[in-house]
């Protein structure tokens, strides 16, 4: 079934920053494709959800599958799956190791390959990546090796496809958050979390769904990492 309403395909879609993408969009009026390990089916006719595990590369396939099926098109990906193990770096086991990379770099690669076969096929699309300012600015206490060995490649990674496919009407964005108030936050850990950024507070989901709709519509805006980070990644 084809439909002139734009369709994006959100991953990581249950909760958090996911959950506020899904309600941004389709307070839009776009058609959404919302998918992670935990999510249910909802009762919106405009919201399809697939259950699953995105560093699975067959669930991968059933997502964007489903879309297709459903909704005849797909406009714009947002890879938001990720996990965050805090850890100093010589205590990660092997199995911390291979859970992040298989969610935060196979859960963007094969979904994303998928999109883009997709996206080619109209002549249009966009991507969009979350990552974290973590990359662009380590902060002593807070162990990230991981999540800046994953997300730093998903932001050489954006900048590399959007080269590659700027000719071909594909764009490709990355936003990179600071800390937001999510539920894996606890409400006292907030006034620490808050001064670790040089506007004194935690971002809110809001402001990275935000971030990522106007993306969305920035249509001569290519290969930008936008840190959405209290000032995180410009200093102390």
């Amino acid at each position: 079934m084809s439909s002139s309403k734009k369709v994006i395909v959100i991953t990581g879609a249950s909760q958090g920053l996911g959950a506020g993408m899904v309600k941004a969009f389709r307070d839009l009026d776009y058609k959404v494709v919302a998918t992670s390990r935990s999510i249910k089916p909802s009762t919106d006719a405009d919201i399809l959800t697939v259950a699953g595990d995105i560093g699975d590369p067959a669930v991968a396939q059933r997502v964007i599958r489903e879309a297709i099926e459903r909704f005849g098109r797909i406009d714009t990906l947002v890879n938001n799956a990720g996990i965050f193990v805090a850890k100093p770096f010589t205590a990660y086991t092997q199995e911390d190791y291979a859970a992040v990379l298989s969610v935060n770099l196979n859960g963007f690669f094969y979904i994303t390959q998928l999109a883009i076969t997709e996206m080619e096929k109209q002549g249009s699309g966009h991507v969009v990546n979350i990552t974290t300012s973590l990359v662009d600015h380590a902060i002593d206490g807070v162990p990230s090796v991981l999540a800046s060995l994953t997300k730093g490649g998903l932001n050489a990674a954006t900048k590399s496809l959007a080269i590659e496919y700027a000719k071909r009407g594909i764009r490709v964005n990355a936003v990179s958050p600071g800390i937001i108030k999510t539920p894996m936050h606890g409400e006292e850990t907030h006034e620490a979390l808050g001064n670790l950024h040089p506007v004194g507070h935690m971002g809110e989901i809001s402001d990275i769904a935000q971030a990522v709709v106007y993306l969305d519509s920035a249509n001569f805006v290519t290969g930008e990492i936008l840190h959405v980070d209290g000032g995180q990644s410009a200093g102390h």
